[in-house]
């Protein structure tokens, strides 16, 4: 494995395509009131959670059935205009930012449970659904969609940047849980990949090539979906550790024993500090883990009693056990916010997060080295982690009047990244590349590799409209 190149993250200098009056005149005529041209709606729509400045899409099509999203494209393509879809703007790499200008084709309206399956286990929903509401809407039948990035993203965002978070040790990512999609093409044609089947062996597996595709090769107007009965019994738990090795090496060794754990996440004792100030909460300010058991009373006791006494051995202590929903909530809301606690820790600063992730057995040789270039640095951050797949992230936390900051960053960002790839992991587990990680992919996938996504990307959209700009470069 290469270590990677010397990348410049800043946003390349991509050249803005014209947006002719008449493709403006022509979405007027076509949506009326669900087209908006003000400046106030294009900036919303030209942000996400990425630290890029970027000028924002020309136009902003709110769009509320799969006709609507299929005219915009069909319209966009006579005029090679880029189209950009845009769900509830929570990605972190700069996914939905207009880098060659284009319109923005937001399909938060088209937020409908299309149908539910209980006795299949699968659910149908429009992209604009998020993943709250989603359960929202199922949990009367005893079933929950367990894919939590976190924000309440919409199904669509994850399903483009095959996003995971805190139960993916258990239940898989969106990869493993997506088992069919209806499509619009870069033609404007509505296409269907895969079935609410369990398994097939038709062809080539679309779906699978479309999530995570980042909106470069079509834009999702729906998806089908796996979902799983809620657990009988379900147990939180939250434990001190004197430092973050030890609390590492009892993830591993929890990971590695079988353990059957729903969630495990690291946050370490900076982040705590900033959780406690943030939500008002007196945890201890040492390296935590937050853990959570799902099954049957008896099987959820023994799991709990077999990684209590894991702990223990490496100085685990302070447990405290969530048994009831309100408790438990108590505990996740808290690590749901730890990003929103960060930035408030430091008033109008920018964040830039990593992403890594690599396999369980290297996860203390690539976490514990990052975690002392990071402190040698003297930039603020936090750090979190999905450690029971081997993903964390740090976020470093810029005073965005301070250019040096960033560079350092990025320069932490680049050798972590570097030490991934070295240990046989990758540059991004959940976030996706956006602009962020374009030149980390060629090192991780190599030349050959990315060759041939673009190979498909020119095939699949000759025109280079869809969200053009992202994950590699043509």
């Amino acid at each position: 494995m290469n270590a990677p190149t010397a990348v410049n993250h800043l946003v390349p200098e991509f050249h803005q395509r014209e947006v002719p009056e008449a493709l403006i005149e022509a979405l007027k005529a076509r949506f009326g009131q669900q087209l908006s041209t003000a400046m106030a709606v294009r900036s919303q729509h030209g942000r996400d959670e990425s630290s890029f400045d970027v000028p924002p899409p020309a136009a902003v099509v709110f769009a509320q059935s799969t006709q609507d999203v299929a005219d915009a494209v069909k319209l966009a393509s006579q005029f090679e205009v880029p189209v950009i879809p845009f769900g509830v703007g929570s990605s972190l790499e700069g996914h939905l930012l207009a880098v060659q200008g284009g319109i923005s084709i937001d399909v938060s309206r088209m937020n409908r449970v299309v149908s539910v399956n209980a006795d299949d286990l699968t659910v149908t929903v429009q992209p604009g659904v998020t993943r709250k509401q989603l359960n929202d809407e199922i949990k009367s039948t005893g079933l929950f969609f367990p894919i939590d990035p976190g924000a309440d993203a919409s199904i669509g965002g994850m399903t483009a940047t095959r996003a995971s978070g805190t139960n993916a040790v258990r239940y898989g990512t969106m990869r493993e849980n997506v088992l069919a999609l209806e499509v619009v093409t870069a033609s404007g044609e509505v296409i269907r990949t895969g079935t609410r089947a369990k398994k097939s062996s038709a062809g080539y597996d679309l779906t699978r090539l479309l999530v995570g595709s980042e909106g470069t090769l079509g834009v999702i107007t729906e998806i089908t979906l796996r979902i799983y009965p809620l657990p009988e019994a379900v147990s939180a738990a939250i434990c001190s550790f004197p430092s973050i090795e030890d609390a590492v090496r009892t993830t591993i060794q929890i990971i590695q024993l079988g353990v059957p754990i729903a969630r495990v996440e690291l946050i370490d004792q900076h982040t705590v500090r900033m959780v406690n100030a943030h939500s008002k909460l007196g945890l201890r300010e040492e390296p935590m883990l937050l853990m959570e058991f799902h099954g049957s009373p008896a099987g959820v006791k023994e799991q709990a009693e077999t990684v209590q006494d894991i702990a223990s051995e490496h100085g685990g202590k302070a447990f405290e056990w969530a048994s009831t929903p309100e408790e438990r909530t108590r505990l996740w809301t808290a690590r749901h916010n730890a990003y929103f606690a960060a930035v408030q820790s430091r008033p109008g600063c920018r964040v830039i997060s990593t992403d890594t992730c690599v396999p369980i057995s290297r996860l203390a040789d690539c976490l514990l080295d990052s975690v002392k270039e990071a402190d040698a640095s003297g930039i603020p951050y936090f750090l979190v982690g999905h450690v029971g797949d081997g993903n964390f992230h740090f976020g470093y936390l810029l005073d965005p009047n301070a250019p040096e900051e960033r560079v350092k960053a990025e320069q932490l960002n680049h050798a972590l990244v570097a030490r991934a790839l070295a240990l046989e992991g990758t540059c991004t587990g959940e976030h996706g590349v956006g602009l962020h990680k374009m030149g980390f992919l060629v090192d991780e996938a190599g030349v050959g590799a990315v060759d041939m996504m673009r190979t498909i990307k020119r095939a699949l959209d000759p025109k280079n409209i869809m969200n053009p700009g992202k994950i590699f470069s043509l």
